[in-house]
């Protein structure tokens, strides 16, 4: 179980790196230095932000129980 537990924190903590880099900057930023508020094709409907959103923070739940479950599991 704790195999288990720490390959799927692994590949969550990488797929959230990869969709935290896919957002847009909102804001005037360290995204805006090097290039952020240039607009991409990905990042121009509002149905692609959308689902971006809902799978990151899908992820980032998983990311959270894997943790939590691994915290509880070396307690023991």
């Amino acid at each position: 179980m704790i195999m288990t537990l720490t390959i799927l924190l692994a590949l969550t903590s990488l797929l959230l790196i990869v969709l935290v880099l896919l957002h847009r900057g909102k804001g005037g930023g360290l995204s805006s230095m090097f290039g952020g508020s240039f607009t991409s094709s990905l990042s121009g409907s509002s149905v692609v932000e959308r689902n971006l959103d809902r799978i990151t923070i899908i992820a980032s739940l998983v990311w959270i129980i894997c943790v939590v479950g691994l915290g509880l599991l070396y307690k023991n």
